[in-house]
């Protein structure tokens, strides 16, 4: 899979600190098909867990992890999800999808089928 187009939704240059902060991209590929992702960076969690008082990130969304938010990382990052026909970017972005594939009880039946063969 090939990406056609990478936008911000909110504009990168208007991150204070880009060594600290997520952002929300939009992803578009060549066929048509577009995606929502978070970035974000290291840092960040960080921060978080300070903040919120925590020892750990809590469960929830993946996250693509950069080092630095500009645009030039953000999309070398995003072409690796691509690779293989676009399995990470598919598997991250049905994972923030709280329904469909990944229903509790789709997913309890997956585990299940795992567990009888």
């Amino acid at each position: 899979m090939k990406i056609k187009k990478i936008t911000y939704p909110t504009p990168l240059e208007t991150i204070l600190n880009i060594y600290n902060d997520n952002i929300d991209v939009f992803v578009e590929m060549e066929d048509g098909t577009k995606y929502t992702l978070t970035v974000c960076t290291p840092q960040f969690y960080v921060s978080y867990m300070k903040k919120e008082n925590l020892e750990f990130v809590p469960a929830g969304c993946p996250d693509v992890i950069v080092s630095v938010l500009t645009d030039e990382i953000i999309k070398k990052a995003l072409q690796t999800y691509c690779k293989y026909d676009g399995y990470w970017i598919k598997l991250y972005y049905l994972a923030g999808m709280n329904e469909d594939i990944f229903s509790m009880e789709n997913m309890n039946q997956m585990i299940e089928n795992m567990n009888h063969d």
